[in-house]
């Protein structure tokens, strides 16, 4: 079960590097200017898929694990702080700090899906797509730590 949980995670992490790196060149240019129109769209769209992949980890885990993901209005929610919560035997698969990371990409990702695109501004996409790599290393490295703590 575990092996399968592993496989599942390694490739998920994998496709979030590659959303990543796809960007870069938007990334690298936001470094230098403030991006306008069509090129927030892009961004906010990865940002997007960027919180689909950490849930679809997250999905994976507690369908692995615990045998269901939280239902209800409020899932998406709790999933994300469930997993900064020990249960069981089994310790928190994030820190609570990463969990108030990624609660900040959780809450683009609803805006993302109830705005028009034009409506999206880049001063307040600006620090999520900037800090999506660090993130994304911060969460590899939880991940890792959290798997090997349950090897069977």
């Amino acid at each position: 079960m575990l092996t399968r949980l592993r496989r599942q995670v390694v490739l998920e992490c994998r496709q979030l590097n590659e959303l990543v790196q796809v960007h870069r060149p938007l990334l690298d240019k936001c470094l230098q200017t403030n991006l306008e129109g069509f090129e927030v769209s892009a961004l906010a769209a990865m940002l997007h898929s960027f919180y689909n992949g950490v849930e679809n980890i997250f999905k994976r885990i507690a369908l692995e694990l615990e045998g269901e993901v939280p239902a209800g209005s409020s899932w998406h929610s709790e999933l994300l702080d469930r997993m900064a919560r020990s249960t069981g035997s089994l310790p928190p698969v994030i820190s609570g700090e990463l969990r108030d990371t990624l609660k900040k990409y959780l809450q683009f990702r609803h805006v993302f899906r109830s705005a028009y695109s034009f409506l999206l501004r880049w001063d307040k996409m600006a620090p999520l797509a900037l800090d999506c790599e660090t993130t994304l290393r911060k969460l590899e490295a939880e991940l890792a730590a959290f798997l090997s703590s349950t090897e069977e």
